[in-house]
C-alpha cells in the first residue's frame, strides 16, 4: 500500500466542519486553480496537519496537488498552519501553495497567525504574497485580529505592510478599538494601542453606536490607554 493510501486507512482525516453561515464574506480570488482532494491529496493534508515534513515532501514529489482542498475547504497549507508547522508550511509554499486560499471558515495561512500569535509563520507568509487586506468571516483584518488579542510582535510586523491600521469591521470596529474593548488593559494590549496611535490610528474614530475609543478606555478605567489616546489628541 501506498503512502496515500496508509495514510487514509490510519483514520486521522477530521469530519467535515458545518458550513459558514449565509452572509460570510466569499473567499478572496484564488491564485492558483484548484480542486477536490483526491487520495493523495488527502494525504497530504493529513499529513502537513500532522507536520510531517517527510511525507509532505513525498507527496509532493509523487505529483499531489498542493491547493487541493478537502471537506472542510481547507489545503495542506491551511492544515499546518492551524499547527504552526513552519517546516512544513515553507515546503508547501516552495512546491507553489497560495497563501491566500481560505477555508470554509474564512481562515488562510496568512490570517491564521495574525490570531494564533505565530510570528515565524506570519513572516513566512508576508513575505510570500501574503494579501494584508484580507479579512475574516467578521470582515476582521489581520491587524484587528492580533489587536483584540494582545499580540505586539504580530502588531509590530503588520505595521511594517501596507495595512490599513482604520479598517473597520463588521461589528463597527476597528483594531484600536478592538484592543480597547476586547484586551484587559494590561501591559500587552497597552503597548498595541500606543502601537497603533504611533502609526496613525485615527483615535478619535468611533464605533458604530458613536462611542469613541477614549470613552471606551475611560469606562474600563483604562488609565495608561486613556493618556496615550489624550496626548493624541482623543476627545
Amino acid at each position: 500500500m501506498g503512502i496515500a493510501g496508509a495514510l487514509l486507512l490510519s483514520g486521522c482525516v477530521a469530519a467535515p466542519l458545518p458550513l459558514i453561515q449565509p452572509g460570510t464574506p466569499a473567499p478572496a480570488a484564488a491564485t492558483f486553480v484548484t480542486q477536490p482532494a483526491g487520495e493523495a491529496e488527502m494525504a497530504l493534508i493529513t499529513a502537513a496537519e500532522r507536520g510531517d515534513l517527510d511525507t509532505v515532501q513525498q507527496l509532493l514529489a509523487a505529483g499531489a496537488v498542493v491547493d487541493a482542498r478537502d471537506g472542510r475547504g481547507r489545503t495542506a497549507l491551511i492544515a499546518a498552519a492551524y499547527g504552526n508547522h513552519v517546516e512544513v508550511a515553507a515546503a508547501l509554499i516552495a512546491a507553489g501553495a497560495d497563501v491566500n486560499l481560505k477555508d470554509n471558515t474564512q481562515q488562510s495561512a496568512y490570517l491564521i497567525p495574525t490570531a494564533d500569535g505565530h510570528l515565524e509563520l506570519l513572516r513566512l507568509t508576508l513575505a510570500n504574497g501574503a494579501d494584508v487586506h484580507s479579512t475574516d468571516s467578521y470582515n476582521g483584518a489581520g491587524l484587528i485580529r492580533a489587536a483584540d488579542r494582545g499580540h505586539v510582535e504580530i502588531i509590530e510586523e503588520l505595521l511594517k505592510t501596507e495595512i490599513n491600521v482604520d479598517h473597520v469591521n463588521r461589528l463597527g470596529w476597528t483594531a484600536l478599538l478592538e484592543a480597547i474593548i476586547l484586551g484587559d488593559g494590561g501591559p500587552r494590549h497597552t503597548e498595541v494601542v500606543r502601537l497603533l496611535v504611533e502609526a496613525g490610528a485615527d483615535v478619535n474614530l468611533a464605533d458604530g453606536q458613536g462611542v469613541t475609543p477614549l470613552a471606551h478606555a475611560q469606562q474600563r478605567g483604562f488609565q495608561p490607554i486613556v493618556e496615550i489616546l489624550q496626548a493624541a489628541g482623543a476627545e
